[in-house]
């Protein structure tokens, strides 16, 4: 089942979100990447496995996959000294592409919810703290062909990008793609499909819990038709 917030606050009110400039499409939906399109956890498994062997100091790649969503340098500071994390980071994205890339699979509805967009004449870009040339080896990897991709960017900082495009929604697995949404003035739809649960994306100010992006089409439909955000009507 969907779950909503009690009430959609004036940011993200369908008046404050409508796209700005003559040349926007109606839609702009903002996707983030992992664990949102893509079930990055086998591959980023096999890159900090390949870097731990490599350097020769022990990270719990197990561990490490459970917090995925905020940006590689947070996760590195568990494991190297700080003056060594920008030189690992480097490292790390430069083994990534054939440690990761490989392995990774699309979530469950993934390339049909960035078609959903596109077949109501919308754009859909993906938002994402990942390093960008790796995040648009997955998705080439995978057939999701978004329309923009923008990487580098984490929580608030997304909302820049998402202003720009002119966003109406945002769809993220994270509390961080929340906050990112709500800075942005975009309505935020997300999938407890990474390390946030169901509970936490609320507590954080989600409008929309759906169980998967499968459920994303129907909502989506009706969204436009009523551009109002309401949970999908259930079989």
């Amino acid at each position: 089942m969907a779950r909503m917030s009690q009430s959609l606050s004036p940011e993200t009110s369908a008046e404050s979100v409508a796209p700005t400039g003559s040349a926007a499409p109606l839609l702009t939906v903002g996707f983030d990447l992992d664990m949102t399109l893509i079930d990055s956890r086998p591959g980023i498994k096999a890159a900090y496995e390949a870097l731990s062997a490599e350097t020769g100091t022990f990270i719990d790649a197990e561990q490490a996959i459970t917090r995925l969503g905020p940006p590689l340098d947070e996760e590195l500071a568990y494991w190297f000294p700080e003056a060594e994390i920008p030189a690992m980071a480097d490292r790390y994205r430069e083994m990534y592409p054939t440690y990761a890339i490989d392995p990774t699979p699309a979530m469950p509805g993934a390339r049909e919810a960035i078609e959903a967009v596109q077949a109501l004449g919308g754009r859909a870009i993906v938002v994402t703290a990942k390093h960008e040339p790796n995040a648009r080896l997955h998705l080439k990897h995978l057939g999701i062909e978004p329309d923009a991709v923008i990487g580098w960017l984490w929580a608030e900082a997304k909302a820049g990008a998402l202003r720009e495009y002119g966003a109406q929604v945002y769809v993220g697995d994270h509390v961080g793609d929340v906050r990112g949404a709500r800075a942005a003035g975009a309505v935020s739809v997300t999938v407890p499909t990474g390390p946030c649960p169901e509970p936490e994306l609320l507590a954080a100010g989600a409008d929309v819990v759906l169980a998967d992006l499968t459920e994303l089409p129907a909502w989506l439909a009706e969204y436009v038709r009523t551009r109002e955000v309401r949970e999908p009507a259930r079989r």
